[in-house]
């Protein structure tokens, strides 16, 4: 962009944004912010109008999620911050690079109480509660430094997301030069030495266990060839699904809600955890904690330290530190092959079974999958099958209704040549369904799996679980089928299995969206 004096600090981020990769950003325009939106019409950036904060933010959550790049919005002072402060907290759990930019109060008149239009004590400091990098514009300078600062911790950090706001009156203060793209740091490189004591620990192991996260996602190639060699099972967190394929011999997948497996760690002579948090949301049980011969290895420090000891600790990228052990692990004979018995299956997780069957059956092996806080995806999280990484996303950390439909959009705007669907539950769809009608407008051909039980299922089963009456957990719930014609969508309700397989067919041969709505009842039609 030339270096104008009538060009606008606003105007001037449309394109610094563009020369550091942004190709989408989702968002709102307002009063406030309007000054952000001059330029975009001229620049290469497609602009994503959603129906609601919260929904821009689930959607560029998605959309980071499913391509490994930030994902940007776009809102205003006041309620647009406090709307995307959901979404923000789920990227902050799950750590996805997400960066919202916001309009704020003008530099001298910000937090006075005078009763300004979208007035906030401290909205900077609400955007700093759910996110890594928290930072406020006085400044064109300050501004080319924040989304700087933002990118370089994208490229170099945990995953995590970042909050820059600017005031009124900056927004309109002349932009000044600068503004191009700034190199940037990559990922921290392993120590050697910590790489050589990992070596000796697993070949000399005799029972070693594999753990991946969400940071191996890249790293399964590597991952892979330490557990052939070392035939050694395979365990992923639910963020981790995909990192190595299903079908892999020594896959176990994501099981780490069972005793089997936590009894597993103590019997482990050398366990290597990667990319992992290891945390209550991965166990479901607060109280397991591994206290010796784990290896850890992560990008983040603080992960390193806590809560469980690492008895050698490897700061640095994952698909580096294990190419860096497979390079240097002994291939050892025997069987290729993990075990893993589940137990047998409660009514609702077999029902919910042969649904998944014929789901995973349907969708190409590469379709991303946004899924829901909803009685099918938790039990897709364990027996559903993922081979590919960035194909299943799931609001795991936070643990918010409403995720899946925008965060859905948003990877689709992301890998628009990839299927993409969405696995949702009828109350959580309720948090963010006006975000059908964007879907809609685009024709995006998304396929959202609708579970309708009626109920807050999940919910209702764990008031029975705990001895409390069952209340406030039925709903009536619109027609679906109506809802989603008058959004613009195709609707299908499959009368049973069969009929679901086919209405997926369908689904990923139409050229705009698509909801099946799927019931109990269909199990057995």
């Amino acid at each position: 962009m030339p270096d104008r004096p009538e060009v606008s600090t606003g105007e001037a981020l449309a394109g610094l944004l563009e020369a550091y990769g942004v190709d989408t950003v989702f968002g709102i325009p307002g009063v406030h912010n309007v000054e952000m939106y001059r330029a975009l019409p001229r620049s290469k950036i497609r602009h994503v109008l959603a129906r609601h904060e919260q929904g821009a933010g689930f959607m560029a959550d998605g959309y980071a999620r499913a391509t490994g790049k930030p994902g940007v919005c776009f809102t205003i002072t006041g309620p647009g911050l406090t709307n995307i402060l959901t979404p923000l907290g789920q990227a902050w759990s799950d750590s996805s690079n997400v960066l919202v930019i916001s309009s704020a109060l003008d530099i001298t008149d910000s937090a006075q109480g005078r009763g300004r239009l979208h007035e906030m004590i401290d909205q900077r400091g609400a955007a700093a509660s759910v996110t890594a990098l928290a930072m406020r514009a006085y400044t064109p300078k300050d501004v080319r430094d924040g989304v700087a600062r933002a990118f370089a911790q994208f490229a170099s950090q945990r995953p995590r997301p970042a909050y820059l706001e600017i005031p009124l009156d900056l927004l309109k203060e002349p932009a000044g030069e600068g503004w191009e793209a700034r190199g940037l740091p990559g990922l921290p490189a392993p120590a050697p030495g910590d790489i050589a004591q990992a070596v000796a620990r697993l070949n000399a192991a005799k029972s070693p266990l594999i753990l991946l996260g969400g940071g191996a996602l890249q790293a399964g190639k590597a991952a892979c060839e330490i557990a052939e060699k070392l035939k050694a099972p395979i365990v992923t967190t639910t963020a981790g699904k995909g990192a190595v394929p299903a079908g892999h011999p020594l896959c176990l997948g994501y099981v780490m809600g069972h005793d089997a497996i936590w009894n597993m760690f103590p019997e482990s002579d050398a366990i290597l955890c990667v990319g992992s948090e290891l945390s209550e949301t991965d166990f479901w049980n607060d109280r397991v904690v591994i206290e010796k011969n784990l290896i850890r290895i992560d990008i983040d420090p603080a992960v390193i330290a806590r809560p469980h000891t690492a008895e050698i600790a490897i700061l640095g990228d994952a698909r580096q530190a294990l190419a860096m052990i497979a390079a240097g692990i002994v291939d050892r004979p025997g069987e290729a092959k993990a075990r893993f018995d589940r137990g047998e299956p409660d009514q609702l997780r077999a029902m919910l079974a042969k649904v998944l069957g014929v789901i995973r059956e349907s969708l190409p092996e590469d379709t991303v999958i946004c899924s829901d806080m909803t009685q099918i995806a938790y039990a897709a999280n364990e027996i559903f099958p993922v081979s590919k990484p960035r194909t299943w996303i799931h609001p795991v950390g936070f643990g918010t209704l409403g995720f899946a439909l925008p965060a859905g959009i948003g990877a689709r705007f992301g890998r628009p040549d990839t299927p993409v669907a969405v696995m949702i539950g009828d109350y959580g769809l309720q948090y963010t369904l006006n975000e059908l009608g964007t879907a809609a407008e685009h024709g995006l051909p998304i396929i959202v799996l609708l579970w309708n039980n009626d109920a807050l299922g999940q919910i209702r089963d764990d008031m029975v679980r705990k001895g409390i009456q069952p209340n406030a957990v039925t709903l009536r719930n619109p027609d679906f089928q109506m809802l989603a014609r008058a959004y613009g969508l195709r609707a299908d309700r499959p009368e049973n299995l069969k009929a679901l397989a086919a209405a997926i067919r369908a689904a990923l041969a139409a050229d705009g969206p698509t909801l099946i709505e799927m019931t109990p009842r269909m199990v057995h039609g």
